[in-house]
């Protein structure tokens, strides 16, 4: 039955109503922290995907790109498909490396980002309680140091009653580590060319992990030749080395970028299985 449900999950997409993004929203109107421009590189976007269901659960989807740029792919397509499953999707387009943005930068983007969301969750009706972070590749590093490390993409002055960290998170194919085995352009994009080690210890997520983070999914395959999974090991053993709730799944096909929406993969499936346990499905 499980096969049979991830087959049908691209079919879904062509035959279900389509839902529509809202226009995106400037996460900064004022003018992000430490801006280096007014260009749109410099202005990130949270693009709303909602679903009309009073007090349903929300999902912060952020692309990859190595933190040089946005693939798409991962973007508008997978927030469509988490509209399919009754959950609100919100797009980030975060400040890059590419563009002179280095750590924290891309931190603050996701914190302000979860704020925004928390803080109007009755705006979007949305649960305040049921906002997960979803994130692949880089941006799956973004989420894992969302949940580790929210506090290093603080800024002083804004609303810190409202709690950035994630009500669970998943993780696809994720970088994690900027020491062992790291991905160059990830780790160049993010730390710049020349970080000192207490930086690469602060953003190698696998070394950050304490107890209290939320439940955790991730995923990754072992012929991915771009990410190698060990990374993906590394955070899963982290997280059960601390207690904290945790899916980890290791497949053994496919490349980096596998599983993408309109092919067919298990993890489809293996994800809405554990949303199901974590009541993030209506």
């Amino acid at each position: 039955m499980k096969r049979l449900l991830f087959l049908l999950f691209p079919a879904i997409l062509l035959i279900s109503p389509p839902c529509r993004a809202e226009d995106p929203l400037l996460l900064w109107p004022d003018g992000a922290p430490g801006a280096l421009g007014t260009e749109p590189k410099d202005t990130p976007t949270l693009t709303p995907y909602p679903v009309e269901n009073a007090n349903g659960p929300a999902m912060l989807l952020i692309p990859g790109g190595s933190y040089s740029g946005i693939y798409e792919g991962q973007a508008e397509p997978f927030a469509l498909w988490l509209n399919e499953q009754g959950i609100s999707a919100f797009v980030l387009r975060y400040r890059l490396g590419s563009a002179g943005y280095r750590y924290p930068a891309q931190l603050q983007d996701a914190v302000e980002a979860m704020r925004r969301i928390r803080g109007e969750a009755a705006k979007w009706k949305i649960d305040p309680e049921r906002i997960g972070a979803m994130g692949f590749s880089a941006g799956g590093h973004l989420v894992s140091t969302l949940i580790n490390r929210p506090e290093d993409g603080e800024i002083d002055g804004r609303n810190s009653a409202v709690s950035p960290r994630p009500d669970l998170a998943i993780l696809c194919y994720p970088v994690i580590s900027m020491i062992t085995d790291p991905h160059p352009t990830s780790r160049r994009m993010l730390v710049g060319e020349n970080p000192d080690e207490a930086v690469l210890r602060q953003t190698s997520s696998e070394l950050q992990v304490h107890p209290g983070l939320p439940p955790c999914f991730l995923w990754h395959t072992l012929e991915d030749r771009l990410v190698p999974a060990v990374h993906a090991q590394l955070f899963a053993a982290a997280l059960n080395r601390n207690g904290i709730p945790h899916e980890f799944h290791l497949y053994q096909d496919g490349d980096h970028g596998t599983g993408l929406i309109g092919t067919a993969h298990p993890w489809f499936g293996d994800l809405l299985f554990w949303l199901k346990g974590r009541k993030f499905l209506p």
